[in-house]
């Protein structure tokens, strides 16, 4: 006699057999404030099995960008546009007056926009953060294309009692005492898979792990309770020697220096805290690859593995943001569901990871999280901006478990869906113009196409960046422009700024054009919020 679960596969199975659509799936799968060296894939020692099988049967890329924080990374994923075009972001508005927009803009086009209207059923599970929380649906998932939705709509909270928990469009709480954020969007993303099978479909899952606070599972912790005990100096040794070993970085480019606010880890204080927030992170993220390896099991047991192509990526860099105690926001609740007050705040007497504490792992392990490169989240260095970028589809990648260096940003995510589904993409959309898309599509790296030059270019709170070909010219608010060379000096170790300078006259005025073209402000001429 055949159970629930067996029932299911054995039927799904026979609907993908039977389907004539022979279009792919697309299922993105998107972290939160990871680091490039996380995952066992890029370096790190954190247990990811499920993502080290997708990286074995697929390919990484190795230059792969992101927009260096949450909010414009999640405009940028959904439409192929830079964030200012998609209404996120530091902008002159229609009036040409200075603004803060955090709203994804009407006129643009979503990829479940673009792919329901090429015939895929769209479903999504996650942190949505492309729109205000309050009490307006204009833009929430359902309004922008998507036919189900499980998730958040806010950009942050407690993993163990979500702000903003939503199903389709009403909100809901979070049911049982084992609940747990992560582990409810493996669930649900999974659910959507078998209502789906014998159609192509589309599923974005948004996690957000491993975000703060670090809120982590007390089985997980447990299992890297002393792994950290040599500290983030040997931590940033042992992860640059992996990844140098696996050819995702190069040798001769070295590794960054530890930041000058960190102290050598023999010197740091409260080292058994710091400790234990490194290994609630580190928790965190197994819970993380844990969820996907349950949404990929599902495809496997629905027959729909072989005909899928996943992408598994990350909105910015390792996040080096302190938590105060006296900080108040929708995202930091005051009490947990069963009345106990929620200690909050990065204190040292108080242990990291149940659901009464609110805490971040600091910029000592964010420091390990980037290696080998510089700085964070919020900035656009190589630290902030690069992403891991797994790619896995056994129809098309030819180099299994191989690597690409491909340059890519988080604009070539929507052309690179439309080319896999075939679809068309807008000129226009309620009588507007929508935007041309930004991106390329990645599928000829897949299949084994030699690296093309791209010119990219980034801003995000007065922090300016444009690549072009192996040049990157880059800068910190209020400081100069850096020029470094990425083929030889990705660490960014060696600026090269006084020595080219008519190489920094002509990036930083294609640089200025490209600012022009989208809007975007000095940041001196800004007030307002951060885009989160």
């Amino acid at each position: 006699m055949l159970n629930r679960r067996s029932f299911l596969g054995c039927a799904a199975g026979a609907a993908f057999a039977q389907r004539r659509d022979t279009r792919p799936n697309i299922v993105l799968l998107f972290a939160d404030d990871l680091g490039f060296s996380d995952i066992g894939p890029y370096g790190g020692e954190i247990a990811t099995p499920n993502l080290d099988k997708l990286a074995a049967g697929g390919l990484r890329f190795t230059q792969f960008y992101n927009t260096a924080r949450c909010c414009p990374s999640r405009a940028a994923l959904m439409t192929g546009l830079y964030p200012h075009q998609a209404g996120i972001g530091h902008m002159m508005d229609d009036r040409k007056q200075p603004a803060y927009r955090g709203d994804l803009a009407a006129h643009t086009a979503t990829i479940a926009e673009v792919l329901r209207g090429a015939g895929y059923q769209t479903f999504m599970a996650g942190k949505w953060h492309v729109t205000p929380v309050n009490g307006s649906k204009h833009n929430w998932p359902l309004q922008r294309g998507f036919q189900r939705y499980y998730g958040t709509i806010h950009g942050a909270g407690s993993f163990f009692d979500p702000v903003s928990l939503t199903r389709d469009n009403e909100p809901v709480r979070a049911e049982g005492k084992d609940y747990y954020y992560t582990t409810a969007l493996g669930e649900e993303a999974s659910k959507f898979i078998e209502a789906g099978a014998g159609k192509p479909f589309f599923l974005y899952t948004a996690f957000t792990a491993p975000h703060w606070p670090l809120h982590a599972l007390a089985e997980d912790i447990a299992a890297y309770k002393d792994r950290y005990r040599a500290g983030w100096d040997k931590l940033r040794e042992e992860r640059h020697a992996r990844q140098i070993k696996a050819g995702l970085v190069r040798k001769e480019w070295g590794i960054t220096s530890r930041d000058k606010d960190v102290p050598a880890w023999e010197q740091a204080e409260e080292r058994e805290w710091q400790i234990q927030r490194m290994a609630v992170y580190a928790a965190q993220v197994t819970s993380l690859d844990r969820a996907i390896g349950r949404i990929v099991d599902t495809l496997r047991r629905t027959g729909e593995l072989d005909n899928t192509l996943i992408l598994f990526f990350a909105d910015n860099g390792g996040c080096a943001e302190h938590l105060g105690p006296n900080a108040k926001a929708l995202h930091i609740p005051v009490s947990t569901p069963d009345g106990r007050p929620v200690r909050q705040g990065n204190r040292p007497n108080v242990p990291p990871g149940p659901d009464d504490t609110y805490q971040s792992y600091g910029i000592g392990w964010a420091n390990a999280s980037n290696t080998p490169f510089r700085l964070y989240k919020h900035w656009v260095h190589e630290g902030g901006i690069s992403s891991p970028l797994i790619a896995h589809w056994p129809r098309a990648v030819r180099a299994r478990g191989g690597i690409s260096e491909q340059v890519g940003h988080l604009v070539d995510i929507m052309p690179t869906c439309v080319d896999a589904a075939g679809a068309k993409y807008p000129k226009e959309k309620n009588g507007q113009a929508v935007p041309t898309m930004e991106g390329s599509s990645l599928l000829p790296a897949l299949r084994g196409g030699r690296p093309q030059d791209r010119t990219l270019y980034w801003e995000h709170e007065g922090n300016r960046a444009v690549r072009r070909g192996r040049w990157k010219l880059v800068s910190r608010w209020k400081e100069p422009w850096e020029l470094f060379d990425m083929e030889a000096d990705r660490t960014e170790r060696n600026n090269l700024a006084a020595a080219r300078p008519e190489l920094v006259r002509e990036l930083s005025e294609l640089w200025d054009a490209w600012a022009m073209r989208c809007k975007v402000l000095p940041w001196d001429q800004v007030s307002g919020p951060s885009a989160g």
